[in-house]
């Protein structure tokens, strides 16, 4: 059994049946704390599923962690940063009415969160690491422009399936 304290219950609550359809747990919650019962591996994906949830992904989006090739990452600007001015660094992360955001979701195919001082990261796990480094790039002050370059020219090139993965 695993608990995890949860800031937006509200969102894990309404959703708790088709988390416990989908993700084949019991859930049960005493004020702020959910409790997740089932088999291990289940637990796990659960507890991702929901983290994600709390960070403030949507159902759908957290839902893509279920599958094996997609991950879960958190990156903390202070991690990355001495300036103390952390809302100009977001407000460049996010770009004028969420354009930088948009951007880079399509051209590193992974989607982006940004709660208080700290971006999450779902995506297939081939993608994680070019999102990471285009955002951690836009912290230390690089424009924006050579950020999309970067990525364009980093393109992970896509992995022919020649029937050997189930």
């Amino acid at each position: 059994m695993k608990t995890i304290f949860s800031e937006k219950l509200p969102r894990i609550l309404k959703n708790k049946k088709r988390l416990e359809e989908k993700l084949n747990i019991k859930i049960t919650n005493r004020g702020k704390e959910v409790s997740i019962n089932g088999k291990p591996e289940d637990e796990y994906s659960g507890e991702k599923v929901i983290d994600a949830i709390n960070f403030g992904f949507s159902f759908k989006t957290a839902m893509l962690i279920r599958e094996e090739d997609f991950i879960f990452e958190i990156i903390h600007i202070k991690d990355y940063t001495k300036r103390k001015d952390l809302k100009r660094i977001k407000a460049r992360i996010i770009g004028t009415k969420g354009r930088t955001l948009k951007t880079l979701n399509e051209l590193t195919k992974c989607h982006f969160e940004i709660k208080e001082n700290h971006i999450g990261i779902i995506g297939y796990s081939e993608y994680i690491k070019n999102a990471q480094d285009a955002i951690i790039s836009i912290i230390h002050g690089s424009k924006q422009s050579n950020v999309y370059n970067f990525l364009e020219k980093h393109q992970v090139k896509e992995v022919i399936d020649l029937g050997l993965k189930q």
